[in-house]
């Protein structure tokens, strides 16, 4: 399935975005071109005093006429060496600050980006922006842009000396950049597709790796492990061959820009040879018009060549700027309704555009209810807990709150805690503040307390300031899944999707989390896909689904009496949880386990129905 990516700016708006970035640093941005200036005037000064040394020693010019002018050439050397490393220095710093302040902004826009967005485009398309396309521009800052700024200058200064020495000379040297022209203008349109198109290839790339990693389950309980190594390497190979046709052309370049090199020092030497005959400049200006139009090949070889560079850097700066530019679809900045009923009217959604996971499926959870969602693995149920949450939109029909639309809702009016919950490195009073950044200690050790988790946060060895996370102090799932919990509690939001938010806590703590997740949804709506048919028991509505469509719906009494869909899967779970140490989960009676997750449905089967499906709205 191929994702749309998230948006690419275009050139004028990466131009913009980076000429306001340089406005404002004035500071930083003068200094370094002062610098850069005072650099480049020095680099020519060895090859203007080669030029004085060749005719004074044509003039029989003795040791006293020599040795100043090696003085001059060694101290210009000595300072426009030091001059060139500032200048270089200088142009990292300012590059820098400006990739930290484009990263951390692009960043920030994900992070606040609504669910949907980023499933739609593909998590693999972000990963590749803030971890290759950052990685390409700031390689550019280090090492491409010094030298593209410091070429730049040097190759105007040097052709305005050679003017000055003698206009002709001047004009013959300036042969060169209408090749240099011509080279780029055959180099840039093709380059600048290619890059971009090398850049979505690697996004194309990252994102089938990732999606194949984060479905593992999905994919080797359908046997798709074939396909999946199938579209990698596909993926992989077009990626190989765009990078190789890139360089491919990239050499071709060079070629042109060793021939505009050559046509050159080739005019200024013919036109010297003249000049010189005719006695209107010197060997020695000669010389230093020569010596200067060489100096330039290597600046002017890299100026050339990290065109290369730069617009690999340019496409990655684009994609960045396009992050930014990203359009959250309004979902942050509408207002928060005041009733919390959860609405799902006629909601039907397919993963890949061709086969149904949802079918008509209706649903009411009343404002303040606790609706349990159970069935056997691949019914549905994550889909609709995710469409219920605005993390998808449904492909037709609508989910609101109050009226509005999920989509739509200021992002902290629903919060949907799913079966795997990420514990974040560094301490754990700031893995709590993420749901609250201003939080009291207080509030921490309430809201730890509301869900059961204060007597084990106080016992860590330094308490809520304990480095919990990836290298911290290891965490049980049944406590990440707590702490959960607790940003829930500290979010106050006006509605909770539970996803098997307890499926990680094992029998023994069974019990115990499902006691947190009730008092996490005290006084709330509420929508849990139940892991344990003991939180449908304790729900005010309970919906079974089947292959996609809702086949039931009553409270639990009215449900086992029915003796149809969920009676045998409450006999079942009774009769298991009589005969194992453990209860077993909702879907143990329907087959084996394949993910938390709903994988699409290989093919539609008959429902059996007991009767019409039904909503979970109560008269």
């Amino acid at each position: 399935m191929t994702h749309p990516i998230l948006p690419v700016a275009g050139p004028r708006e990466s131009r913009a975005w980076l000429g306001a970035q340089l406005r404002a640093r004035p500071g930083g941005t003068g200094g370094t071109l002062v610098v850069g200036l005072f650099a480049a005037a020095t680099a020519i000064v060895p090859a203007y005093a080669l030029g004085l040394l060749v005719d004074r020693v044509r003039a029989g010019g003795g040791t006293d006429a020599l040795v100043p002018v090696a003085v001059v050439i060694v101290a210009a050397a000595v300072v426009g060496g030091v001059a060139t490393g500032v200048s270089a220095h200088l142009i990292r710093r300012l590059g820098a600050g400006i990739l930290a302040d484009l990263r951390e902004r692009a960043l920030d826009t994900a992070l606040r980006l609504p669910a949907a967005v980023l499933d739609r485009a593909g998590r693999g398309d972000l990963v590749s922006r803030v971890g290759a396309d950052v990685s390409a521009i700031d390689r550019a800052v280090t090492e491409v842009l010094p030298t593209l700024i410091s070429a730049l200058l040097l190759a105007a200064i040097s052709l305005g000396t050679m003017i000055g020495i003698d206009w002709r000379l001047g004009l013959a040297g300036a042969v060169a950049v209408p090749l240099h022209v011509l080279g780029l203008r055959w180099y840039l349109p093709r380059a600048a597709p290619a890059y971009a198109a090398e850049r979505v290839a690697i996004a194309q790339r990252s994102q089938q790796f990732v999606e194949s990693v984060q479905g593992i389950r999905t994919v080797h309980a359908y046997r798709l492990e074939d396909r999946h190594l199938a579209g990698i390497t596909a993926v992989s190979a077009r990626a190989r061959d765009i990078s190789t046709s890139v360089f491919a052309l990239y050499t071709r370049f060079v070629g042109r820009i060793h021939g505009a090199e050559l046509a050159g020092l080739g005019a200024v030497l013919a036109v010297g040879f003249l000049l010189v005959r005719r006695d209107a400049v010197t060997l020695g200006e000669v010389s230093a018009a020569a010596l200067l139009l060489h100096r330039l090949f290597g600046p002017v070889l890299h100026l050339m060549v990290t065109f290369d560079k730069a617009q690999d850097a340019g496409a990655s700066l684009a994609r960045l700027v396009g992050v930014l530019g990203t359009d959250p679809e309004g979902r942050g900045g509408g207002t928060a309704p005041t009733a919390h009923d959860l609405v799902l009217t006629g909601v039907g959604f397919s993963y890949d555009g061709t086969t149904p996971v949802l079918r008509d499926v209706s649903l009411r959870v009343g404002s303040g209810q606790v609706v349990a969602l159970v069935g056997s693995t691949g019914a549905g149920k994550t889909t609709v807990a995710s469409i219920a949450a605005g993390a998808l939109r449904p492909g037709h029909g609508t989910a609101t709150l109050g009226g509005v639309p999920v989509n739509e809702l200021p992002a902290r009016t629903v919060a949907l805690v799913s079966q795997e919950t990420h514990v974040f490195a560094g301490p754990l009073d700031e893995d709590l503040r993420l749901a609250r950044p201003h939080a009291t200690p207080e509030e921490l050790t309430a809201a730890l307390a509301r869900v059961g988790a204060l007597t084990w946060v106080l016992a860590l060895p330094e308490g809520l300031g304990t480095v919990v996370g990836e290298g911290g102090h290891p965490l049980t799932p049944a406590q990440a899944q707590q702490l959960a919990l607790a940003r829930v509690v500290l979010l106050d939001p006006a509605v909770v999707v539970l996803d098997e938010a307890t499926a990680e806590a094992g029998s023994a703590g069974a019990r115990d989390l499902e006691q947190a997740a009730a008092a996490a949804l005290a006084g709330r709506t509420a929508l849990v896909v139940a892991h344990r048919l003991t939180q449908a028991v304790a729900a005010d509505h309970i919906i079974v689904m089947d292959h996609g469509e809702i086949v039931e719906s009553g409270p639990h009494a009215d449900l086992v009496g029915a003796g149809a869909s969920y009676a045998r899967l409450w006999a079942a779970w009774t009769a298991r949880a009589a005969d194992g140490p453990g209860p077993p989960r909702t879907d143990a009676a329907a087959g084996p386990v394949v993910g938390s997750g709903d994988p699409p449905v290989p093919q539609r089967r008959q429902v059996r129905r007991d009767g019409p499906p039904l909503t979970a709205q109560r008269e």
